[in-house]
């Protein structure tokens, strides 16, 4: 795996934050399984559209190393693991949802330019302008 030469150089509680749950696939996931409450892998994959499963299976791996995502595995035949939010995850979902909330609100004041809401979390964008 790669080692990166120079340690992360994290000053802000904000930077930590978002490296935590930002970018564009990690607050989905936690949207996702906010909403749904457990999943297994396909599923998840299922809900989020258009990503890899690369990119699925680090972004997982690193919400579960943070302690925002739990993997429980069954023995079972077949084996079937499930994802769903810690506690720590579930309180992540207020941020998130402020955070799209007044994304909406500038969409709006851009005249509804850019892209538009996730219909994955439970934000109501019924509103919308």
């Amino acid at each position: 795996m790669y080692q990166h030469k120079l340690e992360k150089d994290i000053r802000c509680p904000l930077e930590y934050g978002l490296a935590v749950f930002g970018g564009k696939w990690k607050s989905r996931i936690i949207c996702v399984l906010a909403r749904k409450k457990v999943l297994r892998y396909s599923g998840l994959r299922g809900e989020m559209g258009n990503i890899t499963d690369a990119v699925l299976a680090s972004a997982l791996k690193e919400l579960i190393a943070d302690g925002m995502v739990e993997r429980r595995s069954y023995d079972e035949i077949p084996p079937r693991v499930e994802y769903r939010l810690t506690e720590r995850g579930r309180t992540a979902v207020p941020i998130l949802l402020s955070v799209c909330k007044w994304s909406v609100e500038l969409l709006k004041e851009n005249g509804g330019k850019g892209a538009a809401p996730c219909r994955k979390c439970y934000y109501d964008f019924s509103d919308r302008a």
